[in-house]
Order: structure tokens, then C-alpha cells, then sequence
């Protein structure tokens, strides 16, 4: 078995400020990732605890370098660095499960903290074929078009309800906090949060094969739009078209393509 874990840090449990994620401002910011590091490790833990042979954790938090290498569990891989060849590297059609830690809502989720869909200073939103998607659809995208189902997702409560609504109830979530505004919830102390992410990573692991890859029909439609119009103007789109001030639309051949706008 083979499992690979994307991590992100908003949705890490003692984790509610931008200075936290956003701006790095120490102590704020090391003080987090130490803690998004624990809560990978413990993703990690419950792979191994159900049998998987390889677990690759991905740093996926902006351009990478928010893990504390010295504490990272010592059975797994990790990936970070910037300048990437794709969104979720060295993920493929050999893996079993892909598991996603430290998640948030997409924007505009009035209960979801730190909710953003990509860029939070942009305000960006996203639909597929339609349907407007924050990170965890796009990883999810992402991941299907290899055959990888998403098994779990550990965030706060509006990201669990996002994924299961998204991806169905078969999908295992880890609510480490419930947001009562953006920047403001109800935490799970980090050590019992670690406790519940273990537990669901290997359950997760364990039942990963009785789910289904998150696909779409082919090609795929896609629209960007930004919240702020300074955003748009410097905006260098790779494929898509604009159609409004604020707005760009593009095709997809592949669910691999869903981030290059």
C-alpha cells in the first residue's frame, strides 16, 4: 500500500490568523508549522498502522518549507521546495489513497476559518464544469485523474462538510476545529486532534480501496474569478480567456490542467 498525504496549514488545529500562515511572523508562524508538522506525522503514523509500505507527505502550503524537518516522522517521505512540475509531485497511478491534512473551506464559507480558495489576498473563486470548488475538490480533481480516491480530510468543520458533500460520505473527515467567524473557533487540543487524525488516517487507509476516484467529464470548464480587480489586471493566463474585468474561462483536456488558468 501506498499513501500520499497533501497537507496544507490553515486548517491546522491552533491555527486562526494569516500571520500564522500567510505572513510567517515569528513566533506566530513556527509555532504552526511545529504543529502542522505533528498533525502530518500523526497521518503518517496511522498509514503505517494499517500496513502501508510507502507515505509521501507533501508540503503544500504556498511554495513549501513550513515543515520542521527535524521533527518530520522518520517512516515517511517528504516533498517540498518551490518551483514544482505539477501541484501534487511525485503523486501517480501507483498510489493507493490520498489523504489531505490541515484543509480549509472554499472562500466565501461564512463558518470557515482562514476560508479562501488559493490566493486569500486575491479572493479567488473556482468552478468546474459548474460546480465551484475549493482546494479539497481541486486535490481531489487532481488525484482522480491518476485513480486516487481522497479517503480523508482533517480541517475544520466547514471543510469536513465541503469534502463529504463534494465526495460523498464515504469519505473519513477530522474535525480539529468549528469556526465561529474567519478568524475565530473552537479548537481540539493538538494532542487530541493528533489522537483523531491517526485514528481516521488509518481507517482511511485501511477502506481506500473500497472508494471512488473524484472525476469529471472531460474536457473540463473552467472559470477563475477574482474578488479584486488589482488581481485580475495582473493576471498573465496561461490558456484561459477573459471575459469580464474580473473574470477568465478556460478548457480542460485533463483534470491534471485544473490550476493552470
Amino acid at each position: 500500500m501506498k499513501v500520499y498525504i497533501v497537507t496544507d496549514l490553515e486548517g491546522i488545529s491552533g491555527v486562526c490568523l494569516f500571520e500564522q500562515t500567510r505572513e510567517k511572523v515569528p513566533p506566530l508562524y513556527e509555532e504552526a508549522r511545529l504543529l502542522l508538522t505533528r498533525e502530518a506525522n500523526a497521518a503518517v503514523q496511522g498509514c503505517l498502522d494499517a500496513g502501508a509500505e510507502e507515505v509521501v507527505v507533501l508540503d503544500g502550503h504556498g511554495g513549501g518549507f513550513n515543515f520542521v524537518p527535524e521533527e518530520m516522522h522518520p517512516e515517511a517521505y517528504f516533498i517540498t521546495g518551490p518551483v514544482r512540475p505539477h501541484p501534487l509531485v511525485g503523486l501517480d497511478e501507483g498510489f493507493d489513497a490520498v489523504l489531505c491534512v490541515g484543509f480549509h473551506a472554499k472562500l466565501g464559507t461564512r463558518d470557515g476559518v482562514l476560508h479562501h480558495t488559493q490566493s486569500s489576498k486575491a479572493e479567488s473563486r473556482y468552478w468546474y464544469n459548474g460546480i465551484e470548488m475549493g482546494e479539497i475538490g481541486q486535490v481531489a480533481l487532481m488525484a482522480g485523474a491518476y485513480g486516487v480516491p481522497v479517503a480523508m480530510v482533517a480541517g475544520d468543520l466547514a471543510a469536513c462538510r465541503e469534502a463529504r458533500e463534494l465526495l460523498g460520505d464515504g469519505i473519513l473527515t477530522v474535525a480539529v476545529k468549528e469556526g465561529y467567524s474567519r478568524h475565530c473557533a473552537k479548537m481540539l487540543p493538538p494532542e487530541r486532534a493528533r489522537e483523531e487524525i491517526r485514528e481516521a488516517a488509518r481507517e482511511a487507509a485501511e477502506r481506500a480501496s473500497s472508494l471512488k476516484p473524484f472525476t469529471l467529464p472531460l474536457p473540463i470548464e473552467g472559470k477563475l474569478v477574482f474578488g479584486k480587480g488589482e488581481y485580475a489586471d495582473k493576471f498573465n493566463p496561461k490558456r484561459a480567456r477573459k471575459v469580464d474585468e474580473r473574470t477568465f474561462i478556460a478548457t480542460f483536456q485533463s483534470a491534471l490542467e485544473v490550476l493552470d488558468f
